[in-house]
């Protein structure tokens, strides 16, 4: 079963937003069992919309549309579809009395008028309520393809296919049952991966897939499959991701459908009963936002501090100045020294501490761009490295937050 997904809007094409929706329903038609063949951005235009709806409908079963809803003249997705469909728009009073509702319960005033738009629609589309906005969802039938339209704005698109799409479309298809499992690697690079497991990828059956998905500092490992016998393909998925693990062992923290690292890290914290806190430098407060983006992190999290000027080191984290006299800003000596102040200031079990060139230019220190050290202040130590990140300032700071992940998830495992 195949779906293609279409995403409407010219702020996508000029770089103004990410495509999240695609990202997000790309996402849950695989847990039903539907593949994604092809994701395709268009201008909000009725040439570009019926254009690609028809070579939508020569390659796929379903397609799903985002965006191009709204009640602004700039939006004609809704008379485009009329057009595909050789359709017409109709008032409905159902669809105007939620829109109606919905200014009353939030606006606290009356409808506007360029709202009352929104309650046209094709005679031939099932409505699909939007319990958060104005435009309805519409699901259309055209000979074999299933035609889904939803809003653009995110939180109105997940709740409809996650309380309507998705329940529709697994009763109008008979699907098969897919199983992702993507292990979580750090401390190896991708090619190095390949090389360890490639008996392991040689002998997979041939319903199986195997892919590789690096980023800065870790590397993801997805195994894939499908079957109609969701039993048998759940036992041989268990089977193949426990051979899998066996092979990665050292290197694979846990199955990102379970968390990712810091969630795993911050289930270690909870169990031992301990305690975390930062002190950042080159990473900005960006390994900071990684707990604290998660719900729960007050358990674990006692605070931290972004360091970044030289003096709030001394000041903030009583870093000796002679330290950084003679050895740098940037260096394990101050690395440790910032992770001993942060554990000290927020009595915490562990603390990370982060100090680099992040780059383009040099800052404070005359080390090279992407020189970072890291340091984890532990109950029993304290644990450091120097290491070269490169030189683009995003991959710096990215890699330096996976990296100093890696070593406090070993030195809690340690403790």
């Amino acid at each position: 079963m195949w779906a293609e997904i279409i995403a409407i809007g010219d702020e996508i094409l000029i770089g103004q937003i990410t495509d999240t929706n695609s990202t997000f329903i790309a996402k849950a038609l695989t847990t039903i069992g539907i593949s994604v063949r092809q994701i395709t951005s268009i201008q909000d235009t009725r040439t570009n919309i019926i254009d690609a709806l028809a070579t939508a409908k020569k390659s796929v079963d379903i397609v799903i549309i985002t965006g191009g809803l709204g009640p602004t003249k700039d939006d004609v997705t809704r008379q485009s579809l009329c057009d595909f469909f050789d359709d017409t728009l109709v008032f409905n009073e159902e669809v105007l009395s939620h829109i109606k509702g919905l200014f009353q319960q939030y606006a606290k005033k009356p409808m506007l008028d360029a709202n009352r738009s929104q309650a046209e629609v094709p005679t031939k589309a099932t409505l699909l309520k939007n319990d958060f906005g104005t435009a309805p969802g519409m699901w259309f039938e055209e000979g074999d393809t299933v035609f889904v339209s939803l809003p653009g704005v995110p939180y109105e698109m997940k709740n409809l296919i996650n309380k309507q799409v998705l329940p529709k479309l697994e009763a109008h298809f008979c699907l098969p049952y897919i199983s992702n499992k993507t292990v979580l690697t750090y401390g190896m690079g991708e090619s190095a991966i390949a090389q360890k497991i490639e008996s392991f990828e040689d002998a997979l059956p041939q319903h199986f897939k195997l892919a590789y998905l690096p980023s800065p500092g870790k590397v993801r490992v997805r195994l894939s499959t499908k079957g109609v016998d969701k039993d048998q393909v759940q036992k041989e998925m268990r089977q193949k991701l426990d051979q899998l693990l066996h092979l990665l062992e050292g290197i694979a923290v846990g199955i990102e459908e379970d968390g990712q690292l810091e969630q795993i890290i911050a289930k270690l914290l909870l169990e031992k009963g301990a305690t975390l806190s930062l002190a950042e430098s080159c990473t900005g407060g960006f390994i900071t936002s990684l707990f604290t983006q998660h719900s729960g992190a007050s358990g674990y999290f006692r605070g931290g501090a972004v360091t970044y000027a030289t003096d709030t080191k001394v000041s903030l984290l009583n870093v000796n100045q002679e330290i950084i006299d003679q050895q740098s800003v940037v260096s394990v000596a101050v690395a440790e020294a910032m992770a001993r102040g942060a554990q000290k200031q927020f009595s915490s079990h562990y603390a990370i501490a982060t100090t680099g060139n992040a780059g383009p230019e040099k800052g404070d220190s005359q080390v090279e761009v992407g020189t970072v050290c890291i340091a984890i202040a532990t109950p029993s130590g304290v644990f450091s490295g120097q290491f070269i990140m490169g030189n683009s300032r995003e991959r710096v700071i990215r890699k330096t937050a996976n990296k100093a992940l890696e070593m406090l998830w070993k030195q809690i495992l340690k403790n």
